[in-house]
């Protein structure tokens, strides 16, 4: 499971670490792919797989699925680790998610999202409102 919040730079060649905690999670394979709230997601191979054979399931007449589709497989990528733990983040990803300097990975349950530390904090301080998490429990269910 991916739990907590990391922050680490992104180098002149676009290369993020992935913490420590995450990288056993990743052994067998990586994907980075464009994700929710315009940050990126890293996915364990088989967790990617899993969403990829959901998304195939979805009607090919539905517009929204295949609007889905194409936003998540078209800024996708295998990714690989370096032996420090990075990986390559391509330039159309980065400028997408507006990554320069620095980055933010948090945990996300099956997956790790990489954040810029700008976008991140404002998300995280409205989420973070005792309200707003209320009310959004209460629309769960939870």
């Amino acid at each position: 499971m991916f739990t907590g919040e990391y922050r680490h730079s992104v180098d002149d060649k676009g290369r993020v670490a992935v913490p420590s905690k995450f990288r056993a999670q990743l052994d067998a394979g990586a994907f980075v792919s464009r994700w929710m709230d315009t940050c990126l997601a890293i996915f364990p191979k088989a967790e990617f797989e899993g969403l990829a054979g959901r998304v195939a399931g979805l009607p090919v007449s539905d517009a929204n699925a295949r609007e889905f589709g194409r936003f998540l497989f078209s800024g996708a990528f295998e990714a690989e680790m370096d032996r420090q733990g990075r990986v390559v983040v391509p330039a159309y990803l980065r400028e997408w998610a507006g990554l320069a300097g620095d980055a933010v990975i948090v945990g996300a349950r099956d997956h790790a999202e990489i954040w810029a530390p700008d976008r991140w904090d404002t998300y995280r301080s409205a989420m973070e409102a005792p309200d707003a998490i209320a009310q959004r429990l209460t629309g769960l269910g939870i």
